[in-house]
């Protein structure tokens, strides 16, 4: 494993220990080199999912892209880092469950904003604001007070 810090190829793994619900393992680093500790998280890949995007274009799945979505949406929250697992673990959970094995960027899209909508509210919204592409403040006041009636 690359160390984040320096870029060497070797690590140890000092501590390594199950996620809360079995579906990763989490592992801690250090490097040789530089002494950096990092952690590292593993996941079992069950199929190789591809998403179809808006324009038809087919690509590979990747969690990672999936983490990234979430975290910048959730940012400077209360949210813990476990939330923030959870809610991925189980976006990914539904969608191997899923008997395709390509899934519409929208589905996923859907899939985080009932995610989110149950963890943050504001995440929530933050994460609508771009997956909706609002492009006036009305639009944002509309689906911000919609949010509050329901």
């Amino acid at each position: 494993m690359r160390c984040p810090f320096c870029g060497c190829m070797e690590s140890q793994v000092k501590d390594s220990r199950p996620s809360e619900d079995s579906s990763s393992i989490r592992r801690r680093r250090q490097c040789p080199q530089c002494g950096g500790r990092f952690t590292t998280f593993e996941y079992i890949q069950s199929k190789d999912l591809i998403v179809v995007k808006k324009n038809d274009v087919r690509v590979p799945f990747e969690r990672e892209k999936l983490y990234r979505s979430v975290l910048l949406a959730i940012g400077k929250r209360e949210v813990s880092a476990e939330q923030i697992d959870r809610v991925v673990d189980e976006i990914v959970q539904q969608l191997e469950e899923l008997n395709d094995m390509e899934i519409l960027s929208s589905q996923i899209g859907e899939m985080v904003l009932d995610k989110l909508f149950e963890v943050d509210k504001i995440a929530y919204i933050r994460y609508a604001s771009v997956y909706k592409n609002f492009n006036s403040m009305a639009d944002f006041k509309e689906f911000a007070l919609k949010l509050v009636e329901d």
